[in-house]
């Protein structure tokens, strides 16, 4: 069965549009890495200040694969023509992980 990992963002009410602009420009950054099967950005509605990213995987060799290349390298590189990297539209994270062990789908 597939894994999940769930990265809980505290992202304070001022960040939450500059957060979901650059989810939004991420241009394909974890659909195309082998192993990927899922990812959802999920937006406080109320009582608490996290958005939870989830994503789901075929196993956690193709997770660790996915933040050892691709991830890192979008997290490493400098901004555009060289220059500063934007501040953090979060202010903290917890990566919390699953394994699934019973899922279903609506009936058809």
């Amino acid at each position: 069965m597939s894994i999940v990992k769930i990265n809980a963002l505290t992202v304070p009410e001022e960040q939450r549009e500059v957060l979901e602009k650059r989810f939004a420009s991420r241009a394909g950054a974890v659909e195309n890495s082998d192993g990927f099967e899922w990812f959802e950005l999920l937006r406080p509605i109320e009582g608490t200040d996290q958005y939870l990213v989830y994503t789901r995987w075929r196993d956690e060799a193709s997770f660790q694969a996915w933040m050892e290349g691709p991830m890192k390298a979008a997290h490493q590189g400098g901004g555009e023509g060289g220059g500063e990297r934007p501040k953090p539209a979060a202010s903290g994270s917890t990566l919390w992980s699953f394994e699934v062990v019973q899922q279903a789908a609506p009936k058809s």
